[in-house]
């Protein structure tokens, strides 16, 4: 597996960002089964970037705390379709997964709020993006609570619970 992260504008986050990045996507991945050797870029950004990210591709003109760009086209969540070369890196041989944008405000701002620290916060953000990256949507009642779910059993097997 290849991690991407890039931290735009150095934000001091109180853990290591790529070992909880790892950590959770690579039990994302494991949970669904995925059976590829995959490549997942994560960038920390501020409001602004996000904000313009997100009209940009989604015509939406607000800030968010995460945006996820999965590269494989999923018919059915957590079922990973066949691969073409386009969707492999040739540089490593690794089915390129797609990206994750975090808005390092957001995520403070929300561990706050949700009375939890960062590290749980940022975990869940993660975990939240893989699950898109891996075919998962949240749009109907239904699609949540299997999403959701999800995130909880991630979550709580790792130790990123609430009350950290």
């Amino acid at each position: 597996m290849t991690f991407y992260v890039e931290n735009e504008h150095e934000y001091a986050f109180p853990f290591e960002i790529e070992d909880v990045f790892k950590r959770v996507a690579k039990e994302v991945l494991s949970l669904e089964k995925c059976p590829y050797d995959t490549e997942i870029s994560l960038t920390i950004v501020n409001e602004e970037e996000i904000r313009q990210t997100n009209y940009e591709f989604r015509e939406i003109d607000s800030v968010t705390d995460v945006l996820s760009f999965p590269y494989l086209e999923f018919d059915n969540p957590g079922e990973f379709p066949e691969v073409c070369a386009d969707d492999i890196n040739p540089e490593n041989n690794e089915v390129v997964l797609g990206d994750i944008i975090i808005c390092y405000e957001r995520a403070v701002k929300q561990a706050q709020d949700y009375g939890h620290s960062e590290l749980r916060e940022f975990a869940f953000l993660i975990a939240h993006s893989m699950l898109h990256l891996s075919g998962y949507d949240h749009m109907t009642e239904k699609e949540a609570k299997i999403m959701f779910d999800k995130q909880d059993i991630i979550l709580n097997k790792l130790g990123y619970t609430r009350n950290e």
